[in-house]
């Protein structure tokens, strides 16, 4: 379970976290990393593809297929690497809570097995999480600003 809490509305974060011409503004990867496909289709049993390019020519990308959407409190949705590195596929949660202009959003993923759990933990995971959500922090103190 990952939670992080951002000084926005949770109609805001929801967007950030759904919309491609918002995720490209934030949802880049790693630095030196872009985001070259960004495609939502945001609804229950839509589907969505993402695909980073990387240094030296890396390239990354995941896709899935959303399973529960309920705006803008929660999204489940399940992911696949196409590298494969979580050993298979996975299910994503999100769930949003807004309290005084701020929301908290929580984020639980269950794996196919204990041992790709295990591995994704090994993983950079935490590190490119966090850096991410840095991302998404600054995008939305931006956008709040923007919005008077």
């Amino acid at each position: 379970m990952i939670t992080r809490a951002f000084d926005a509305p949770r109609e805001l974060v929801f967007d950030a976290l759904t919309k491609p011409e918002l995720l490209k503004r934030w949802f880049h990867g790693p630095d030196g990393w872009t985001l070259a496909v960004c495609e939502v289709d945001l609804r229950v049993g839509g589907a969505y593809r993402f695909v980073w390019n990387g240094p030296e020519g890396v390239e990354m990308g995941q896709g899935g297929m959303h399973r529960e959407i309920e705006r803008p409190q929660r999204i489940v949705r399940t992911e696949r690497f196409d590298q494969d590195w979580t050993g298979g596929e996975t299910v994503g949660t999100a769930v949003l809570s807004e309290r005084d202009g701020k929301t908290t959003l929580i984020t639980t993923v269950v794996y196919a097995s204990r041992e790709a759990r295990d591995g994704a933990l090994a993983s950079n995971m935490e590190q490119g999480i966090a850096a991410g959500y840095d991302k998404l922090d600054a995008f939305l103190a931006g956008a709040a600003q923007a919005m008077g």
